[in-house]
């Protein structure tokens, strides 16, 4: 019997705001914030990310976030590159399809729920809960609950990748 090929799949973890959360949550929400995490996967030579564009596709580390401020291990995939685009394609199509960017949502619909999506179809495996229970633990304070409506309207894309419409010009 042949081994079959396996792909790493990595998680890249981005904090948004540089260090501001870890030292400004106590004082804004009464909690300790480590970051505000964006996150992507990173398989088959490329990262891939959903933002308000849509789902995007760049060399890993390419956006200009520049490098991850850590990598998870999310362990390794079956999971070839031709059926792992035509999975993308059906997610951008459906529940990560943009119409305007309304299929973002900084609290419920973002680029980590795209990442966990993501790393259960690659590996069966979801991303760490202290990324995916982030907006929760932020809507659970007073000024989450004062500040919704206008995180609520706030697009994320990271500058640097290309919009997923057929991934890296392929045909």
């Amino acid at each position: 019997m042949e081994p079959s090929n396996l792909y790493p799949v990595k998680l890249y973890v981005y904090d948004l705001s540089k260090g501001l959360a870890r030292r400004l949550s106590p004082i804004m929400l009464g909690k300790q914030l480590e970051g505000i995490w964006h996150t992507s996967i990173v398989v088959h030579k490329d990262e891939f990310f959903f933002g308000s564009g849509g789902i995007s596709s760049c060399p890993p580390g390419g956006t200009l976030l520049g490098p991850p401020d850590s990598v998870v291990d999310v362990g390794s995939t079956e999971v070839t590159e031709e059926i792992f685009l035509e999975y993308l394609s059906s997610l951008g199509e459906s529940q990560f399809r943009m119409c305007r960017g309304e299929a973002y949502n900084l609290f419920e619909h973002n680029c980590n729920t795209f990442s966990n999506e993501v790393a259960q179809f690659l590996t069966g495996r979801k991303i760490p809960s202290y990324i995916t229970d982030l907006p929760s633990e932020v809507l659970s304070t007073p000024f989450g609950q004062a500040l919704r409506p206008l995180l609520d309207s706030i697009q994320i894309q990271p500058p640097g990748g290309s919009t997923m419409g057929r991934p890296n010009g392929q045909s």
